[in-house]
């Protein structure tokens, strides 16, 4: 028997002994069947076929495939790693080890990169990190169908399987079978048949079965065809395959986690509850074909975790519902559980209910993944943040720790200074200095206290983790900024708005026509008004170059560089003392997009039609393909002067002050409008569109790998 538990797992890999021989372990139990392992070859479905004198036995851990179906979809096949897990616990929970004929206790095995856990007595899979109504049914496959490799009902497949096993068991299998070229079955007659409830098996052999419906409509045709002088199986008969077309292996396991993105929603939840776990799949089902096509040679991979903040909270309870009157009930009540939440947020009364709300769920979510993955604080793992909408508001007041309090007290500290240069009387005066020297003493009270009860009781921090990368899809955040009056200073960096010792990097992603969204930059450096924001590449552009080295190109360039005579613009280069290359007239004002041509001479133009059409075009290039073109005359002469990452700096004379200082990192960065798309339509669809865009799962993974990318590449050339 213990022969025959390496054969049945043995697949060539390190996982055939050790913890790949125990998955077999009830292989042969109870059946009296035990073959030596030396005896039969090892069998090896994906090269093609079986070898030969092997027989029919049952089937082992790794020929078996455990299958999950979601939204009432197909069947799809869990991981190697995963199945062979599931079979186990399924194998022990099925030798009854809990004694006196109770079936023995199995722990739920963890699947789908730790994502899902499978409950096997109940044969179902439920989510780890998040709440979900509906279960999501998991399945044994023993039997598949030919072609598409489907599995049968459970139900129908252990029929077949026990009347296989109890008709064949022990006889050898054909000699040169091969499962891509099969002998055709035509004059074969069934050597045995199982009758199912709505169909029957038939056996043409040990390796030929045929599965046949026994709907009326099924029986009329084959009964046609047959006259016709076609064989039953080859007109009517489905082919089944006994074991999956892909055995099993521990080696085909998920790479380990390095990165985990927790993905916060903004309004809306309440109207659409459960709305951010799907649109967290969509992001991380697009981030996998990215990660499958882009980063395939990185070791680790990132995961998306929901933040779903907005279901547990109570609020005002239905009291706003109460109050709302009945006519259009319909709009009314979306606005209530949309809208409502901004309200909310601008609420003295309610806000910190929204901030704890999201801030203890960020934490929980950090504590319940480090606690089932310990290895990944000890290998330096790093925590990114995708917030959408009003999430960004209230993730970055939970990272920088703002309060309303304190603009209060910065407004009444302006009005007392306010105060002190007004005139007064000497009794006025007199009483102010004894107000100002009482409010200072309380304050030095406070402070004392405060420093005692910091001596004794260490404070948490607000959040459990250090944010390396904070993306804000569609957001308000600069317009909360403004009104809470910040104003662009002089340094050019991060730290002006979001200090990089809370958060590393903070990225503004967002569609042109996007309602909602506003730009950052300009709150940093006032100029950057006029500066566009970094274009982010399409998803298939051929070798982008790489955004820290994309230049700068103005939104408004002068009149006086795009009026001047044909003849001069044709001969004259432009350069960055001169005139800027024309992007466009106004921000948002071409209808199409032609970002992939490369037209860096649309500022010459600058004329009736062919200036408005052009604009769009001269706005890629800071594009690579833009870059690709004109290497030769003047416009390249142009580009190597320029240096990289700085933008061309307009002569005084075209009404611009010379930028004296540039960001330090660029933070704004905008989608590419689609060839044919409707301004007014993209405003109302644009804000939700973020999640399943393959060019924003390429713009995030690469700012995430980035780091890894440079080590991978470091340590390559270091081979070289």
């Amino acid at each position: 028997s213990g022969a025959s538990l390496r054969y049945s797992t043995g697949t060539g890999g390190e996982g055939s002994e050790g913890e790949g021989a125990g998955l077999g372990s009830s292989d042969s139990g109870g059946s009296g069947f035990s073959l030596a392992a030396t005896a039969l070859p090892e069998r090896r479905r994906p090269g093609g076929g079986r070898p030969r004198y092997e027989v029919v036995r049952e089937l082992g851990a790794e020929e078996v495939r455990w299958f999950y179906r979601e939204d009432r979809k197909t069947w799809k096949p869990f991981i190697g790693y995963d199945s062979l897990r599931i079979e186990l616990a399924f194998r022990a929970l099925g030798s009854g080890g809990g004694g006196a004929g109770e079936p023995a206790a199995v722990e739920p095995v963890c699947v789908r990169s730790g994502l899902y856990e499978v409950d096997v007595a109940s044969a179902e899979s439920y989510p780890v990190y998040w709440n979900q109504t509906e279960k999501i049914p998991v399945m044994r496959g023993q039997w598949f169908i030919d072609g598409t490799w489907q599995p049968l009902e459970e139900e129908e497949s252990n029929l077949i399987e026990q009347e296989h096993l109890n008709r064949f068991k022990g006889q050898q299998l054909q000699e040169s079978f091969d499962m891509e070229i099969s002998k055709p079955v035509d004059g074969k007659e069934a050597i045995h048949s199982l009758k199912l409830s709505r169909n029957h098996v038939d056996w043409h052999s040990v390796d030929e079965v045929y599965l046949y419906s026994d709907a009326t409509t099924s029986k009329i045709a084959r009964t046609v065809t047959q006259k016709l002088g076609f064989s039953k199986a080859s007109s009517s008969g489905t082919r089944l395959h006994r074991g999956y077309v892909e055995e099993a292996t521990l080696e085909d396991k998920p790479p380990q986690t390095s990165h985990i993105v927790f993905v916060v929603h903004g309004i809306g939840q309440k109207m659409d509850q459960g709305r951010i776990i799907k649109n967290t799949a969509m992001m991380r089902d697009t981030a996998r074909k990215v990660e499958e096509k882009y980063f395939s040679n990185l070791a680790t991979h990132v995961e998306f975790l929901p933040v779903e903040w907005r279901s547990k909270l109570t609020l005002d309870g239905d009291t706003v519902d109460s109050i709302t009157p009945d006519k259009v009930r319909g709009l009314r009540d979306m606005l209530n559980s949309s809208a409502m939440d901004i309200m909310y947020y601008t609420s003295p009364l309610y806000r910190d209910e929204l901030v704890k709300g999201l801030q203890q769920e960020l934490n929980r979510l950090y504590s319940l993944f480090c606690s089932r993955n310990p290895e990944f604080e000890e290998k330096g793992g790093k925590v990114s943040i995708v917030s959408h909408s009003l999430g960004c508001v209230i993730t970055y007041d939970i990272m920088t720790g703002w309060n309303p309090v304190r603009l209060y007290e910065q407004l009444l500290q302006k009005e007392e200074e306010e105060l002190e240069e007004s005139w007064m009387s000497y009794e006025e005066r007199r009483l102010l200095e004894e107000l100002y020297v009482t409010k200072q003493r309380l304050r030095e009270i406070e402070e004392r206290l405060h420093e005692l009860k910091a001596s004794t009781i260490s404070k948490p921090p607000v959040l459990k983790f250090k944010v390396e990368n904070f993306f804000c899809m569609g957001s308000p955040l600069a317009v909360f900024l403004a009104l809470r009056g910040i104003r662009p200073g002089t340094s050019g960096s991060q730290d002006h708005i979001l200090p990089r010792t809370i958060c590393n990097r903070l990225l503004n992603i967002f569609h042109p026509t996007d309602p909602v969204a506003y730009r950052l930059e300009p709150l940093i450096l006032k100029h950057y008004s006029n500066i566009s924001p970094v274009q982010i590449h399409w998803y298939n552009t051929a070798n982008p170059l790489p955004y820290e080295h994309m230049k700068p190109s103005f939104l408004n360039p002068s009149k006086e560089a795009t009026s001047a005579p044909d003849s001069e613009s044709a001969s004259a280069a432009p350069s960055p003392t001169t005139s800027p290359v024309m992007v466009r007239r106004h921000y948002g004002e071409s209808i199409t997009n032609i970002g992939k041509a490369s037209i860096l001479g649309a500022a010459s133009i600058g004329k009736g039609l062919g200036g408005m059409l052009f604009s769009r075009f001269g706005r890629s290039s800071a594009t690579p393909q833009t870059m690709e073109t004109g290497k030769d005359g003047p416009e390249g002469d142009e580009k190597k002067a320029t240096t990289v990452g700085t933008p061309p700096l307009p002569h005084s004379s075209s009404g611009f002050l010379e930028p004296t200082v540039e960001l330090e990192h660029r933070i704004d960065f905008e989608l590419r409008e689609g060839l044919v798309e409707s301004r007014y339509w993209s405003a109302v669809t644009s804000h939700t569109a973020y999640w399943s865009s393959l060019d924003i799962a390429l713009f995030l993974l690469t700012f995430m790998y980035k780091q890894d990318q440079e080590e991978t590449d470091k340590s390559n050339l270091d081979t070289i």
